[in-house]
């Protein structure tokens, strides 16, 4: 797959609430993801098992979504961004809106970098 071909599918798996399979579908093996400092979990995790454990422990602390929406990827060669906003209920902190930037590149047909910018 092409960086677009790749950007269409996390979106639209993402729209649908299918997060794990995303990750399942599309990430390389060697994967970063990167967060801002001070997220639980660390700020940069390496690797897909590890990009998946992170995913579920996130999941984990949702009690429900109550509405999310993902922007049109926009892609510049091998990198695409995109916005998602959340309206989400946690179990720890209650319910709370996200607004998030994220940035990815694409090597190879799979997603090799993530990186989340957002407000703590």
């Amino acid at each position: 797959m092409n960086t677009q071909e790749v950007a269409n599918q996390w979106a639209q798996l993402c729209r649908e609430g299918k997060n794990i399979e995303c990750v399942e579908a599309l990430y390389h093996d060697t994967v970063t993801s990167k967060e801002m400092p001070g997220v639980p979990y660390g700020e940069v995790v390496s690797g897909k098992e590890n990009v998946l454990a992170k995913s579920k422990e996130w999941l984990d602390t949702v009690i429900e979504f109550h509405s999310n929406d993902i922007s049109e990827p926009v892609i510049a060669h091998n990198h695409f961004t995109s916005r998602m906003r959340f309206d989400v209920t946690f179990k720890d902190r209650g319910r709370q809106q996200m607004d998030e930037i994220c940035v990815f590149e694409v090597k190879d047909g799979k997603i090799i970098h993530e990186q989340f910018f957002y407000t703590m």
